[in-house]
């Protein structure tokens, strides 16, 4: 970790104004809609005003201060967050865990694309106070389209503005809300948790309130996403004053309704209504800042996830790129464009707030009942007892699926769409995972000592034309002792390969996100050597620049030569050519396979067309690549028959 990075993790101004900026975006904005969904269509009375008030209390007091802020964030992995990093942490204790991870990871990539929409519209619908007509749908999509595009340029400098945006934004949350409530103190009486459980257990719908009151804690995941942006101190003393603020324009929404409106339905949004006249349009500006300041950090928590699922395997490559030289600032252009149009889509077909309320919640629910699972088989690494365990997954399933249940009631209002769209990033992330277990179940490794004297041979047989100076293989063998057939099979059989020296290369992911490792052995001396680079989960692989700085650091010590063995170039001492060989794995031969392997084998080979190939994925030069197609599955040939004629 940077000096840099350091600072801002320990508790400073600097690291506070920073975590309002890029933590709290998503939970930050629900005021905009929360309350207008809960007592959407409904008689204004202080039974529903008092008992919604106490239910979002004490979801922000359960759900996202006591799970994610005091208990979630001390799984950090080398300060870093979010479900990724959490299995990182716990997938060598069961295989199985994968599951929760993938699902969860497919729930957040879908909340990133209703939360932009629905923060956008909320706001600008703010200006229908001023004048009814105006034409919201093409204003959000205008401020989604400019926002979707700046970021292939990098977002440094506007986010800088970032955390004065949000500290004025929760400030002024806090003050509308003290406002309100000087004018009806009785409202206070809502922290009371008698409230809650009267509006949940005495109203035969009372669990309808719950899809409402959950939007209050949609923003508890990217909370923990964006642990390393500033550490858990800064995060931890931060909310004490978010949550100040939020609350209190809770309870002055609450008390504005009991003043104004009590006895009476209203179409009016409690969070306008209750501003004074004059102040309307710069809380509007302001509302409409904060909900750009909440998409930003949504849609770089995706470009992150997608980052981390791809070196995890668990994704097709696609690329990456680096716009600044900010840390963990990153732009994957085909997520870019594919939640841009996400999002429109869902401004086109919603067109109100009110009804993409229906759509929002249910994904996220469900990612947080995973990081649930994934947090207990943490804490039970972590030597916790299985009493505090059981404590923590029992009150935290039944808490999460009580709010699944009331977002399962919105499912046909809109709540099928994240769903839909969660399942089809799911069977992305699935099919990729399982056709690479199905690909590594038919790799044959050999014992590479085998074949040391004949690589040798081969190496100084004058007889077989030279096919490179240098010769570059990536290998999957986890152990320097084996290595794929297909490679031996490259070298000695499929146009018998000659080089002066041969390299493998070998990529280990790590379950800690930055570290960049390598060792090197040499096999036979002067002709065969092996690289295992060791590189975290969110370490970009450029496997080409890596090869490079090794194999100069190794001249350097005159550990090896790379001199031309051609004669004429090697007394003018130049450097020899270096050629990377990629094997391809196609599927000759599908009814090798059974059923269910092939289908997904199938999905998997239109994924990759689609994808970046590997040698761009491992940032390979491609003018020194030669790609050769071997087939998954060998066919059979002991049942054939055939009868020779003379």
């Amino acid at each position: 970790m940077s000096t840099q990075s350091h600072k801002l993790t320990r508790v400073s101004a600097a690291g506070l104004l920073i975590s309002l900026g890029i933590i709290y975006g998503d939970i930050g904005t629900s005021p905009l809609y929360v309350f207008k969904a809960i007592i959407s269509g409904q008689k204004i009375s202080e039974y529903l005003v008092l008992g919604g008030i106490s239910c979002v209390f004490w979801t922000l007091t359960l759900q996202t201060t006591l799970k994610y802020v005091i208990i979630t964030l001390e799984a950090d992995n080398k300060g870093e967050g979010g479900i990724f990093s959490l299995f990182s942490l716990v997938r060598k204790k069961s295989k199985w865990l994968v599951v929760p991870a993938m699902i969860g990871g497919c729930a957040l990539l879908a909340d990133g694309i209703i939360t932009p929409p629905i923060t956008v519209t909320s706001a600008i619908e703010g200006l229908r106070l001023i004048n009814p007509e105006i034409p919201v749908i093409p204003i959000v999509l205008v401020i989604l389209s400019l926002l979707f595009f700046i970021q292939q340029f990098g977002t440094s400098i506007v986010g800088k503005s970032f955390g004065p945006i949000m500290l004025l934004w929760f400030s002024m949350l806090g003050v509308l809300g003290i406002w309100q409530v000087l004018q009806y103190p009785m409202v206070l009486k809502a922290l009371n948790p008698y409230y809650a459980y009267n509006i949940l257990f005495n109203n035969p719908h009372g669990f309808l309130i719950l899809g409402a009151v959950f939007l209050c804690t949609t923003g508890a995941e990217a909370l923990y996403s964006d642990l390393g942006h500033c550490g858990k101190h800064n995060i931890r003393v931060s909310w004490a004053f978010v949550k100040t603020c939020l609350i209190l324009n809770y309870l002055g929404q609450g008390a504005w309704l009991l003043t104004v409106h009590s006895g009476n339905v209203t179409d009016l949004n409690p969070f306008y209504g209750m501003m004074p006249a004059q102040f309307q349009l710069f809380g509007i500006a302001l509302a409409t800042a904060a909900a750009v300041v909440a998409s930003q950090a949504l849609i770089s928590g995706s470009y992150t996830l997608i980052s981390e699922a791809v070196r995890m395997n668990l994704w097709p490559k696609v690329r990456i790129s680096y716009p600044t030289e900010t840390k963990g600032q990153l732009y994957v252009p085909s997520i870019n464009w594919l939640m841009w149009a996400g999002c429109c889509f869902v401004v086109l077909h919603f067109e109100e707030s009110g009804a993409m309320e229906a759509a929002y919640g249910l994904s996220i629910t469900i990612a947080m009942l995973m990081t649930t699972v994934l947090m207990a088989v943490f804490l039970v690494t972590r030597k916790f007892s299985y009493a505090i365990v059981g404590i923590f997954i029992g009150l935290y399933i039944a808490v999460e699926s009580a709010f699944l249940l009331g977002n399962l009631s919105k499912f046909m209002h809109g709540g099928y769409f994240t769903l839909m769209l969660g399942m089809i990033i799911f069977s992305v992330m699935w099919a990729w995972y399982r056709a690479r277990k199905i690909k590594n179940r038919y790799v044959k490794f050999v014992e590479v000592e085998d074949y040391y004297e004949i690589i040798e041979d081969l190496s100084k047989d004058s007889t077989v034309p030279k096919y490179s100076s240098q010769l570059v293989y990536l290998t999957s063998a986890n152990f320097d002792s084996e290595i794929e057939s297909k490679i031996v099979y490259s070298i000695l059989q499929k146009q018998p390969k000659r080089a002066d020296v041969y390299w493998l290369v070998h990529v280990d992911v790590l379950d800690e996100p930055y570290k960049r490792d390598y060792k090197v052995m040499e096999m036979v001396p002067g002709v065969l050597y092996r690289i295992d680079f060791r590189l975290g989960f969110r370490e970009e692989q450029r496997i080409s620049v890596l090869f490079r700085k090794v194999v100069e650091e190794l001249v350097r010590n005159k550990e090896v030569t790379i001199t031309s063995r051609y004669e004429s170039l090697k007394k003018h001492n130049l450097v020899g050519d270096f050629r990377f060989v990629m094997l391809e794995k196609i599927l000759s031969n599908p009814r090798a396979l059974p059923f269910s392997e092939r289908i997904t084998m199938y999905y998997y080979f239109i994924l990759k067309k689609l994808s970046l190939s590997e040698e761009k994925g491992f940032g390979l030069d491609l003018s020194s690549i030669a790609v050769e197609k071997v087939p998954l599955v060998l066919e059979n040939t002991e049942n054939v028959e055939i009868s020779r004629v003379n």
